[in-house]
């Protein structure tokens, strides 16, 4: 409770969903590209071959961490949950998860799964 209460913010206090993206699986050729440009970069083998990358880790190196579009944005402590500042629509919070998406797409050639359930 105390790792999710440092990471996640307190809906009481600020709007999400909690994790709204998946964290992504690629496969080994795709992240031997990754880790050449970024060494460092967390990921975790799975035993099916493939790589588990995690998808907040893909969201800030896009410079989306703590980032306020309008009312909404990425939350400062955890990139991959989306915060509504106060009066946003579900229509802006889906442009934000989109321009996300894309922005990850086209930095490392991944797409992202949203993990909540969007109606409409």
């Amino acid at each position: 409770m105390a790792i999710r209460s440092a990471k996640l913010p307190d809906p009481a206090q600020i709007g999400n969903c909690g994790s709204f993206f998946k964290n992504p699986e690629i496969t080994a050729d795709h992240w031997e590209k990754i880790i050449q440009e970024h060494p460092q970069a967390p990921h975790y083998p799975l035993a099916s071959g493939r790589i588990k990358v995690p998808a907040g880790w893909l969201i800030e190196q896009c410079g989306w961490k703590g980032k306020r579009v309008g009312n909404t944005g990425s939350y400062a402590k955890q990139a991959l949950v989306l915060v509504n500042y106060g009066g946003a629509t579900g229509a802006e919070v889906r442009q934000l998860a989109h321009d996300i998406m894309l922005s990850v797409e086209q930095k490392f050639g991944i797409r992202l799964e949203t993990e909540v359930n969007i109606i409409g």
